[in-house]
């Protein structure tokens, strides 16, 4: 299968710019309009959060070679219970993994199921009974040389993983190496996860139509 990737963020070259400004970068982004946002500040303040989304836009690609704008993905999963935002403390949590597995099956027919207390080791066995893994990791995976103070909260797809390594789409690689296809072997891969993530089942949606 053809794992077509996209950024969290319109335009993935914006990557290096949004580590370094933040929310300042995205309002530069030429493409924001492509998100499905409303405004220029709904993209802003969302993008950042979009990690999740940005995995499932690539499993719909992939499934029926549609591609659904991540706000749209971002509202339909909100008002599931998968982002819970909070306008007076300027707050967006999430993705919230026991929510987003019933929303992805009503809304897509997916087979979805919530993972935990895995290893990078067990990975390889996990991708033989299902397409892809949404794999929680701290978001320096993009520099596999550095050791990151925490695992977790970040997402990646990862859609490969045999005996030497793990392959996945990063929504934020801020080069196109650490973007698409990105490779790791296990023991740097284990250095970043957390251990939890939602496995995604072979087979194909049960409904055509897609509902964000």
């Amino acid at each position: 299968m053809q794992v077509p990737y996209f950024s969290q963020w319109e335009s993935p070259d914006l990557t290096s710019a949004v580590i370094a400004e933040g929310e300042a970068a995205l309002r530069r982004d030429p493409r924001w309009r492509d998100s499905g946002a409303t405004d220029l500040d709904e993209y802003a303040t969302w993008a950042l959060h979009c990690c999740g989304m940005a995995c499932l836009k690539m499993v719909l690609a992939a499934r029926t070679g549609r591609v659904v704008p991540i706000l749209d993905l971002a509202r339909g999963c909100t008002q599931a219970g998968g982002y819970v935002v909070d306008p007076a403390a300027d707050t967006i949590r999430g993705l919230i993994y026991a929510p987003f597995v019933p929303w992805v099956a009503e809304a897509f027919g997916l087979d979805a199921g919530v993972v935990t207390d895995v290893t990078a080791a067990d990975l390889p066995d996990l991708l033989r009974d299902n397409a892809f893994f949404i794999a929680s990791v701290h978001h320096a995976i993009r520099w596999p040389e550095q050791d990151p103070p925490h695992r977790g909260g970040h997402l990646v797809l990862v859609y490969a993983a045999d005996a030497h390594g793990i392959t996945f789409h990063n929504p934020s690689g801020h080069t196109r190496a650490t973007q698409q296809a990105a490779h790791l072997p296990l023991a740097t891969f284990e250095r970043f996860f957390a251990g939890r993530g939602i496995r995604i089942a072979r087979q194909p949606p049960d409904r055509a139509a897609v509902r964000a």
